[in-house]
């Protein structure tokens, strides 16, 4: 299971005082509010806890001070490095629910318990998620709807997702 999520990576430098431009990568950019630590992932391969000070919103931006920087020189380096958090500190999840993160690289099964691929990407719709499926037989990609009709089972413990395959999915 993923350790660390992403949550945003930071776009530019905002003013003088050290603040950055985040383009969040979270469903709920507001989450920022609460943030107390991120991890910021430089270009050089060292992690850096940081402090989040404050954040505002201004666009699609959330404008971000952390509290060990205070001009601008300190912080245009790490323009296009990563911010992740850790999974103690990622939004709580409902029953039923999955991040994201835990569902990619699973194997999907069929009810019979024969492997038929394993998911690469969620998808977010409106409707529902889409799990995207590279076929164990090489052939094309194959998108699975995230609905009561199709998934049957999801073992995070057992890294499978026992699936029903409807007519036309394969």
């Amino acid at each position: 299971m993923t350790e660390t999520f992403q949550v945003g990576v930071i776009a530019s430098t905002h003013g003088l005082a050290g603040e950055v431009n985040v383009f969040p990568t979270t469903e709920d950019p507001n989450r920022f509010k609460k943030l107390k630590k991120v991890t910021l992932h430089t270009s050089r391969g060292e992690e850096i806890e940081l402090d989040v000070q404050s954040a505002r919103f201004f666009k699609k931006f959330v404008i971000v001070k952390f509290k060990q920087f205070n001009n601008i020189n300190e912080v245009e380096k790490f323009k296009g490095c990563e911010l992740t958090i850790e999974r103690k500190d990622a939004l709580k999840l409902n029953p039923g629910e999955y991040y994201c993160a835990d569902l990619i690289g699973l194997d999907i099964v069929d009810e019979e318990g024969n492997v038929l691929g394993s998911v690469t990407d969620v998808i977010q719709t409106g409707a529902n998620d889409v799990y995207e499926m590279k076929r164990a037989d090489g052939g094309e990609n194959v998108y699975i709807p995230a609905i009561k009709d199709c998934i049957k089972e999801i073992d995070i413990t057992k890294k499978r997702i026992i699936i029903h395959v409807m007519d036309g999915l394969m």
